[in-house]
């Protein structure tokens, strides 16, 4: 039944990750699974979800490595402090709803990837009809999405920018750290784990577009609290208090104000008393 799935869970895994998925169904179990690697790899190269229906109402993702990834692990290897900050940040906020389990008994708050035994178990039990394409959806985006999106941000994949126009080719310093800003902003990794730890309610009005508009409700932005180019050096930086939830009117809003974009608070503030 899981098989009949794969362009919902390709959808929802591509859209949360950011980077392009291959799928193939795996019949070495009692139930058919799914295994879900980057596309841009091959399967023995790549990082490897297998997301399994186990028992009669719980779902397993595994992570485990391709036997020919060391190329693969060396580059995630190099992966900066704040993305590896991000990655944990992501992989933890699977245990808010499932069980999680790494290998070699490290941890959700410093675990690293030292060789092809990394593992990475998150199941989550107690589903309700889950071969139903909301429970499938869920359980993508609460296991699979996670776990994927951690290690697109270890291995460096890049949200796709838009071409430069011609006649802005000659950037000032200050230019080039707002396309970090948008770059940043942009980022699916970034998007999910704010969208996890804070919900799709914009943080001023508290407008939910999920409620209002459905499936087209997928429009809540990101914001950085402390815009990039006012940081200095580069820092990692914690999702959870550094990135809050806005509606696109309220992003733009506070983006008003340069060079100091308005804070959450002060137009909150305005917006109570308007």
């Amino acid at each position: 039944m899981l098989a009949e799935k794969q362009a919902l869970i390709r959808r929802e895994v591509e859209e949360g990750t950011g980077a392009a998925i291959c799928l193939e169904e795996d019949k070495s179990g009692v139930q058919t699974a799914i295994k879900l690697w980057f596309a841009d790899l091959e399967r023995t190269h790549s990082p490897v979800v297998t997301l399994r229906p186990t028992g009669l109402r719980r779902f397993e993702a595994k992570l485990a490595f391709g036997n020919f990834a060391a190329d693969t692990i060396r580059q995630i290897q190099r992966a900066s402090a704040e993305e590896v900050q991000l990655a944990r940040a992501l992989v933890a906020s699977i245990a808010t709803s499932a069980e999680v389990k790494i290998g070699n008994d490290q941890t959700t708050d410093n675990w690293l990837i030292n060789d092809g035994s990394f593992t990475i178990i998150a199941e989550k039990r107690g589903i309700e009809s889950r071969f139903d394409d909301d429970s499938v959806a869920d359980t993508c985006r609460e296991l699979v999405i996670p776990i994927l999106a951690a290690m697109a941000e270890l291995y460096g994949y890049d949200p796709v920018e838009e071409l430069t126009p011609p006649d802005q080719e000659a950037l000032t310093e200050g230019a080039v750290k707002l396309t970090v800003i948008r770059k940043r902003e942009r980022n699916p990794r970034n998007r999910l784990l704010c969208l996890r730890i804070h919900g799709a309610v914009c943080k001023i009005c508290d407008f939910d577009p999920g409620e209002l508009y459905g499936e087209a409700g997928n429009i809540i932005e990101v914001h950085h609290l402390q815009p990039l180019s006012f940081a200095g050096e580069p820092r990692p930086y914690d999702p959870a208090t550094d990135l809050v939830p806005l509606c696109p009117n309220c992003h733009r809003a506070v983006h008003t104000r340069r060079p100091e974009p308005w804070t959450p608070a002060e137009l909150k503030n305005v917006f109570c008393n308007g």
